[in-house]
Formats: structure tokens, C-alpha cells, sequence
């Protein structure tokens, strides 16, 4: 009886794969570019500031900071590609979080974009584990747990706040 450790490699998708190094530095020029789009791209006269894509298109009620965060979830999809670690997924996962919760506050959210810039903290994390041999540290999980429980007791405030406003109208309107 003989045993052969011959795959079959005619059933395996054959997939053009890139250098490693030119790949990784594609996706994350793809990744550069559409923060600066996002967060960047134009410099308010007379400031420092700079604005993109995410506070303008904040202004559309309803669906403009959806569609930014949409947008800003392909730099995620690259972190993906990259194989970065979950923990620095989480984190960026959280950045548009935070921007997709605050940024749906009329006005207020979109100054905390200009302010925030998601996009550009999620570049530069996918550019930072992209680099790294050793991506994951106690620090990271530090982080992603303190932003968790820094979201939660905002996001706690702020339902607190709306109920105290609609107890208030409330009042106001039953007299």
C-alpha cells in the first residue's frame, strides 16, 4: 500500500497574487488616499483646520454620515486584506463607531468629525500594524477597553439627556 502527499492543485483557484511588500504598499497608498478624501481634502481659509468628504456629507440628514462611515469602512476592508490582528480591527472598528454615533448629532457631529478624523486614525493604525512583526499589545487591549466603556457612558449620557429634554417638553406642553 502506498500513500501520496500530492495535492491535487488542479482544483485549487489559481490567484495572481502581488509581491507582498508592493501589495502591502498599495493598500495602504488606497488606504492614505481615501482618508485625505474623507477627513482632509480641503483647508478652511484662515485656520489649521482641514475638512473632507465625512462632515460635508454629514450634513445630509438622515443618510450623509451613513454613507461617509460606508465609505470609511473600506479602509477596515483593507486592514482585512492585510491580516492586521483583531484587536487593531476593533480599534478601528471603533473609530467609526464613535464617528457614526456622534456624527448623527445635527451639527454638533459634524464639527466632531473635523475635530475626530476617523478616517485618518484608521489609516494610520492599518499603516502602524501593517509595519509591525509584533502587531498586538497589553496596550491595545488597554485602549479598545477603555474606549468601550468611554462610549458606553456617553452614549448612556446621552439617553439620559434626551429623556431628561423629552420629560421637560413634556411638562412645558401639559400645562
Amino acid at each position: 500500500m502506498e500513500f501520496s502527499s500530492v495535492r491535487d492543485t488542479e482544483s485549487e483557484p489559481r490567484v495572481k497574487v502581488l509581491p507582498r511588500d508592493e501589495a502591502r504598499e498599495h493598500l495602504l497608498t488606497i488606504a492614505d488616499i481615501l482618508a485625505k478624501a474623507l477627513d482632509t481634502t480641503v483647508k478652511i481659509p484662515g485656520t489649521s483646520w482641514y475638512i473632507g468628504l465625512d462632515p460635508l456629507l454629514g450634513l445630509i440628514p438622515g443618510i450623509g454620515d451613513v454613507i461617509a462611515n460606508l465609505i470609511g469602512t473600506v479602509i477596515l476592508g483593507l486592514a482585512t486584506r492585510l491580516r492586521l490582528p483583531r484587536i487593531v480591527l476593533a480599534r478601528m472598528s471603533l473609530n467609526l463607531l464613535i464617528n457614526g454615533t456622534v456624527g448623527a448629532v445635527p451639527f454638533v457631529g459634524d464639527i466632531f468629525s473635523i475635530w475626530f478624523r476617523s478616517h485618518a486614525r484608521n489609516a494610520a493604525l492599518l499603516r502602524e500594524a501593517a509595519m509591525k512583526p509584533d502587531r498586538e499589545t497589553r496596550t491595545d487591549w488597554f485602549y479598545v477597553g477603555g474606549i468601550i466603556s468611554g462610549t458606553v457612558v456617553l452614549l448612556l449620557l446621552m439617553i439620559a439627556f434626551m429623556v431628561w429634554v423629552v420629560f421637560k417638553l413634556w411638562g412645558m406642553l401639559s400645562l
